[in-house]
C-alpha cells in the first residue's frame, strides 16, 4: 500500500508539498563599490517613500481652492480630518497639548495605510520591525522631551531613583520597554495576520492540487489558478489587512498619547 501511495505521488503532475516562506523585506536597490556592498535601500524604504508621495498629492489636492465658508466636499474632509485629531488629542492629552495632533495624525496615518498597502500586493510596511522601531522610538524621544520640560533635566535624572534608588535600573529598563512593546505589538500582530494568511493560501493551493491530481487534469494554466482560494482571500483581507491594520495603528497612536501625555504632565496638559 505505501508503495502505492508513492507511485501515485511519483505520478501528481501537481505539487502537493507545503511550501512557506516568510522572509524579511527585499533589498530593492543596493548599492556597490566593486565586489563589496555599500549599502542597500530595502522595499520597506521604498514602500514608504511611495506612499509618502501618494500622501503628499493625496493632502496637496485636499486642501488646495480653500474657502473661508466649505464649498466643496473635499474641503469638508480634510477639515474633518483635521477636527478628529485636535478633538482626539485634547480629549487624550488636554487643550494644551494640541500642538501634537499633526504627529498624532501623520504617524496614524502612515501606520494605517503602511499596514494596508498588503492589499494592493505590496509587503506591509509594519512587518518590518525596523519601521514600527523608528516610530517607537519618536514617541521615547517625545516622551524624554516632555519629561526633561516638565521637571528640568535634574528632576528627570532623580526620577529614575524614585521611590527608592535601588530600583534605579528598574525604572531605566522600563523606560525602555515603553516604546519597545510598542514596536512589537503592531509588529507582532500584522505580522502573525501575513504568516497566518501564507500559510492558508499554501493549504488551499495543496488541497486544490490534490483535485486536481484526482480528476488527472493536466494543464499548466491549473498551477496559477487554485480553485479553493476563491473568495478566501478577500475573506482573510477583511480581518488581517483592514481590520487589524484600523486596531492596531489607533491602539499605537492611544499608547502614544497616553505616555507624553503623562510624561508632560497635569501642569502641561491643563494650561
Amino acid at each position: 500500500m505505501i508503495t502505492a501511495m508513492a507511485a501515485a505521488a511519483a505520478e501528481a503532475f501537481y505539487d502537493t508539498e507545503l511550501h512557506v516562506d516568510v522572509l524579511g523585506p527585499k533589498k530593492m536597490i543596493t548599492f556597490m563599490n566593486g565586489d563589496s556592498e555599500l549599502f542597500s535601500i530595502s522595499e520597506t524604504v521604498v514602500t514608504g517613500w511611495l506612499l509618502i508621495i501618494v500622501l503628499f498629492i493625496l493632502m496637496k489636492w485636499l486642501t488646495s481652492d480653500l474657502k473661508v465658508v466649505p464649498t466643496s466636499k473635499k474641503q469638508v474632509l480634510a477639515e474633518w480630518f483635521v477636527t478628529f485629531f485636535q478633538d482626539l488629542v485634547k480629549d487624550n492629552m488636554g487643550a494644551r497639548m494640541v500642538k501634537y495632533a499633526p504627529y498624532i495624525a501623520t504617524i496614524f496615518t502612515f501606520a494605517l495605510t503602511g499596514s494596508l498597502v498588503s492589499v494592493l500586493g505590496f509587503r506591509s510596511m509594519t512587518v518590518d520591525i525596523n519601521c514600527t522601531g523608528t516610530w517607537a522610538a519618536l514617541t521615547l524621544i517625545l516622551i524624554t522631551y516632555n519629561k526633561i520640560k516638565s521637571n528640568g533635566l535634574g528632576g528627570y535624572l532623580k526620577g529614575f531613583a524614585e521611590p527608592v534608588a535601588v530600583i534605579t535600573p528598574i525604572n531605566i529598563l522600563s523606560d525602555v520597554a515603553t516604546p519597545t512593546a510598542m514596536a512589537l505589538r503592531i509588529f507582532g500582530n500584522i505580522s502573525s495576520g501575513m504568516i497566518i494568511s501564507s500559510i492558508i493560501y499554501a493549504f488551499l493551493t495543496i488541497l486544490s492540487n490534490v483535485v486536481y491530481n484526482a480528476l488527472s487534469l493536466k494543464l499548466a494554466a491549473l498551477n496559477y489558478f487554485h480553485i479553493f482560494q476563491i473568495g478566501v482571500p478577500a475573506v482573510l483581507s477583511i480581518y488581517f489587512d483592514f481590520f487589524s491594520g484600523v486596531i492596531q495603528s489607533y491602539v499605537f497612536i492611544m499608547l502614544t498619547m497616553a505616555y507624553v501625555g503623562d510624561a508632560a504632565g497635569k501642569d502641561e496638559q491643563a494650561a
